[in-house]
């Protein structure tokens, strides 16, 4: 029998420690200090405009492959709140509980004590599919959902598109509907119907009645951005397309519930902007960014004077030509950005009638994002605190949630 040869324990603590990705490090192209949040690989973030933290802001509600847990983001001590397979809507605002979907029916779990309670059966007219969402005050659920008393009304696919999948799915003209759920007493009521692809829903941070949704498909065919009243009143279009191959959407709240902001592209893959509406007057803000700064998802701090981006991947409409052709070099940016918004004294212009605040943005890269895939999306989003911007990545390999700091070391 040959000899065998075993490691000391010694040699097995230092080849696992070489096999662990940091916790914390500087990172040597921006100078921010970065941190690893989550300990188990496969741990993610929320969606970007899913609020995820905590009533009292210190903590912050993660996936990961047992369910639904939170990290405090002062000790970074991770709790398993919900265990099993789960779909997440959001943390309520209001109660910082955090909603979910499972098995046919709507969940509220308490992060601190971990109690929970079914908030009700998800409808029979609303099958088992489609989105959810819930207001301000946490006394509605809203949701989207194939109509079953709706009538197919097909698109005719435009030619000579970029968009594959997505425009077959958008032109196949199934009718949606908007939906309410009242939390107390489970009553449905159906409040809007349509045949575009109804996506992206939302709800007012503030306003208990303000739901937002999207027209999805291929965006330089559709008035994307959308609100309505959950009583079915006051559908309003956000923005509406002026020139050939415009395109708007990722759309999102600010924390005050005032301004609607947005990824905007006029043309497509030509000249970028963030640009905001004001709910109450209307009034239209846009910030110029370079190619390199586009993001897949933007987010804005709680006090509004910040912005954050996820930067965009080499197949990403900043790596492209208007007409769908790989740019060399492509263009795109891979970090993670902090933008301070500035206004250009005394510039505007007019699209139709209204006068446009114009303004841009001074970018400041925080961290490297070259090794990342952007298969993965990043959904960066900032702490209560508004210290940190928080992600998610795959930059070390298995998908983690990590935070960067604003401020250098």
């Amino acid at each position: 029998m040959r000899n065998l040869i075993f490691p000391t324990l010694a040699a097995m603590r230092m080849l696992m420690a070489q096999a662990a990705p940091p916790t914390e490090w500087i990172d040597p192209d921006t100078g921010h200090r970065v941190i690893r949040l989550s300990r188990e690989p496969g741990t993610a973030s929320l969606y970007f405009h899913q609020n995820a933290y905590s009533a009292d802001g210190k903590k912050l509600v993660v996936t990961n492959p047992h369910g639904i847990a939170t990290i405090n983001l002062a000790t970074r001590e991770i709790d398993q709140v919900v265990e099993g397979r789960v779909n997440i809507l959001v943390t309520g605002h209001k109660t910082g509980r955090i909603y979910y979907t499972k098995e046919g029916a709507i969940f509220a779990a308490d992060l601190d004590t971990h109690a929970t309670r079914e908030i009700a059966k998800i409808p029979v007219q609303a099958g088992r599919g489609g989105a959810f969402a819930v207001n301000a005050d946490e006394t509605m659920l809203v949701g989207i959902a194939a109509d079953p008393d709706g009538k197919t009304a097909p698109r005719t696919a435009p030619r000579g598109g970029q968009g594959g999948r997505l425009e077959a799915n958008w032109a196949s003209g199934t009718p949606k509907m908007l939906y309410t759920i009242d939390i107390k007493t489970g009553a449905f009521r159906k409040i809007y119907t349509e045949n575009d692809w109804t996506n992206h829903l939302q709800m007012s941070p503030t306003d208990p009645s303000l739901i937002m949704f999207c027209h999805e498909g291929p965006w330089h065919y559709n008035d994307r951005v959308w609100t309505i009243r959950t009583d079915g009143t006051g559908l309003r279009l956000m923005h509406e397309r002026t020139m050939n191959m415009e395109i708007a959407g990722h759309e999102f709240f600010s924390a005050d519930g005032k301004t609607v902001w947005y990824d905007l592209q006029t043309p497509r893959s030509t000249v970028f902007w963030v640009a905001g509406v004001d709910l109450a007057t209307g009034h239209r803000t846009w910030y110029h960014l370079e190619r390199n700064e586009w993001s897949v998802h933007y987010n804005v701090s709680a006090d509004g004077k910040l912005f954050a981006g996820d930067g965009g991947g080499p197949s990403s409409v900043a790596a492209q030509s208007p007409d769908g052709q790989t740019l060399n070099p492509p263009g795109n940016g891979q970090w993670i950005y902090l933008f301070r918004p500035a206004m250009v004294k005394g510039s505007s212009f007019r699209d139709k009638k209204d006068l446009i605040d114009i303004g841009y943005f001074k970018s400041e890269r925080l961290v490297n994002l070259a090794r990342h895939n952007y298969s993965l999306e990043p959904n960066v989003t900032f702490s209560p605190d508004m210290k940190w911007v928080v992600f998610r990545s795959n930059m070390l390999g298995p998908t983690h949630v990590f935070a960067v700091e604003i401020a250098k070391p």
